[in-house]
């Protein structure tokens, strides 16, 4: 009625084990009154021990630092391309894309007569790009608009003085004067461009919205 069920012969497979190095060896010392022989550890321990611990910094094996990366631009994005901001001061705005930077950033104007939204740096991220495009090829960029030509100063902070502890006020940013000359060099160009086309000077001032 019940069947045996067939077992068979378990072959033991005999490991290896493997030989650990010593953690300490004997050597033999001179001196009657030493005792001959003496136990040394291989591995010395540190003498002195960091009063804090410190993160020690990780060798990377092949991996480039950011500056060395490749920068990638969608395909989607060419210059001329209209993009949606997504974030910032100026997020749900239309402006005109110029340029990738060094740094992968995208290089965008308003222009600032229409929507506001000056010369800036975004990250492709945080944009939306649309399918109209504008020919800006006779549009001629300044070469100094680079990374560090966006980069933020560090603004002072006074010293305090006697009487005025409470007066002292921290130094407020300033748009400088060759900020405002590229600006309405590079606009100056652009407008004229946006004016030709059709309807195009409302759609960059309109801003961006879901409706259901």
């Amino acid at each position: 009625m019940y069947k045996r069920k067939y077992k068979a012969p378990e072959t033991k497979v005999e490991k290896k084990l493997k030989e650990r190095a010593p953690f300490s060896i004997t050597k033999p010392v001179g001196g009657d009154k030493n005792g001959g022989t003496r136990v040394v550890k291989v591995r010395k321990m540190p003498r002195y021990y960091p009063t804090e611990d410190v993160p020690r910094k990780r060798i990377s094996h092949g991996n480039k630092p950011f500056s060395q990366h490749k920068r990638r631009l969608r395909a989607s994005i060419t210059p001329g391309t209209v993009l949606i901001l997504l974030t910032g001061r100026h997020r749900c705005k239309r402006v005109l894309f110029l340029k990738q930077l060094d740094s992968g950033l995208l290089l965008v104007t308003g222009p600032l007569a229409l929507n506001r939204v000056p010369l800036r740096r975004v990250h492709q991220k945080f944009i939306i790009a649309t399918s109209t495009k504008v020919d800006l090829s006779a549009v001629k960029i300044p070469k100094h608009l680079t990374d560090s030509y966006f980069k933020k100063k560090k603004l002072r902070r006074p010293k305090h003085q006697e009487g005025e502890i409470f007066d002292t006020e921290k130094e407020k940013y300033q748009l400088t004067e060759q900020r405002k000359e590229d600006q309405k060099a590079v606009d100056s160009q652009i407008l004229p461009i946006v004016k030709k086309t059709t309807q195009l000077r409302g759609y960059l001032r309109s801003m961006f919205c879901l409706s259901k």
